[in-house]
């Protein structure tokens, strides 16, 4: 079972859950605030739990995953409706199953574990884009822009309930996961240069058009585009740009800067972060190591982020069929985003989003759903280690 491993993505995790135990740890020990103080040996529990979740995926063929989709996309599509349907009266008892945790209600509170369907519909997703992909290339070997209109439309249709539920949960940050799960395999697809050129020119242009409102027609951006969002959003996006101006909106930002500024370039030493900032031991998890450890702690972890996803880039270069390269690139984008906006917002650079650092900030969903993803890279090596992959994508 373990030969099936890829070893040095396995080495590379096995660090990156030291440092996740160990800092956690040191989060909860100093602010007992963050509530319970075992979360350092509940995170390093998740990781055993996670290790043999490994196992088992990559010994299973990967045509079962493959033909078991639809069902893995049907599961958690289910769960964020029950999530969406959840009435006011269940959401705010403080013990129930389903409640609302910072203004959002994006988890099952089961026993001992924190079920987050939308971390989980990454992995539905990524199989159901890739299959659908391949599917439509096969039935339409002869591309041309009808078909590759009609390829953007199904995988949007596959999208929008997903994006909508979680959207409204409120969860913005995950939906842009979700897109930057679907950019390289649109990339890889196959569609015509033109199309792709189109797509990326709404965003660039939408970006073009709100910075010059905000320099140039200040009030319009205030009235017409801020006006438009919800009060959570426009605190964000206020808290980022102006963030010794709007003192409540910036709170954690602020915070999060000093902590990692505090650090300076070897650090406070272990037990020594003494800067409280909100969600210390989730999202602003990097604070902590920056500030106990300085520049070298941070830097090391950096290091160990990037050769995770040089691996996985490695393994997808060498994948025997566009569907697992579609696959393979999807990951390593998905990971490489999620570092750089959690990393960036920790230090002001980029508006505060809950989108978590991946295999380092504290959560069962996103580390268990993190090492299915790898399963999958792992289940891409085996494809040309000639253990076994099978393509087979029909119902």
């Amino acid at each position: 079972m373990l030969r099936k491993l890829d070893k040095y993505l396995v080495i590379n995790i096995a660090l990156l859950g030291i440092v996740s135990s160990v800092f956690i740890h040191s989060t909860v020990t100093v602010f007992p605030q963050y509530g319970v103080s075992n979360h350092g040996m509940k995170q390093a529990i998740f990781y055993v739990i996670s290790f043999m979740v490994l196992l088992i995926m990559t010994n299973v063929d990967f045509s079962i995953w493959m033909k078991f989709r639809w069902y893995i996309y049907t599961l958690f599509l289910v769960l964020l409706l029950i999530l969406f349907l959840a009435p006011a009266s269940m959401t705010s008892n403080p013990n129930g199953i389903i409640r609302e945790v910072n203004a959002a209600v994006s988890w099952f509170f089961l026993p001992g574990f924190a079920l987050q369907p939308s971390e989980f519909m990454k992995f539905a997703l990524i199989l159901v884009f890739a299959a659908e992909i391949e599917k439509h290339n096969k039935k339409y070997s002869m591309q041309d822009m009808k078909t590759d209109v009609w390829l953007l439309i199904k995988l949007f249709i596959i999208l929008a309930p997903v994006a909508f539920l979680v959207y409204k949960q409120p969860d913005t940050g995950m939906v842009v996961l979700y897109l930057a799960i679907l950019a390289p395999m649109i990339y890889l697809s196959g569609i015509q240069r033109k199309i792709l050129i189109f797509f990326a020119a709404i965003p660039t242009a939408i970006i073009g058009f709100v910075v010059t409102c905000y320099f140039f027609f200040h009030d319009f951006y205030q009235e017409k585009l801020l006006g438009s969002l919800s009060g959570h959003q426009i605190s964000r996006i206020n808290g980022w740009l102006h963030p010794f101006e709007f003192l409540d909106s910036s709170y954690q930002t602020r915070l999060g800067i000093m902590a990692i500024g505090t650090g300076q370039f070897e650090g406070k030493g272990y037990l020594g972060n003494t800067v409280y900032t909100p969600e210390k031991h989730t999202d602003f998890i990097f604070t902590t190591i920056a500030e106990e450890m300085g520049f070298l702690g941070g830097a090391f972890v950096l290091v160990l982020m990037f050769s995770l996803i040089y691996r996985i880039i490695l393994i997808t270069m060498q994948a025997e069929t566009r569907m697992s390269a579609m696959i393979g690139a999807s990951i390593a984008t998905l990971f490489a985003f999620q570092i750089f906006q959690n990393i960036g917002m920790t230090m002001g650079l980029l508006p505060v989003t809950g989108i978590t650092l991946p295999f380092i900030s504290y959560g069962g969903s996103s580390l268990i759903s993190n090492i299915m993803l790898i399963s999958l890279v792992c289940l891409i090596k085996q494809s040309y280690d000639g253990l076994f992959f099978k393509s087979d994508t029909k119902e």
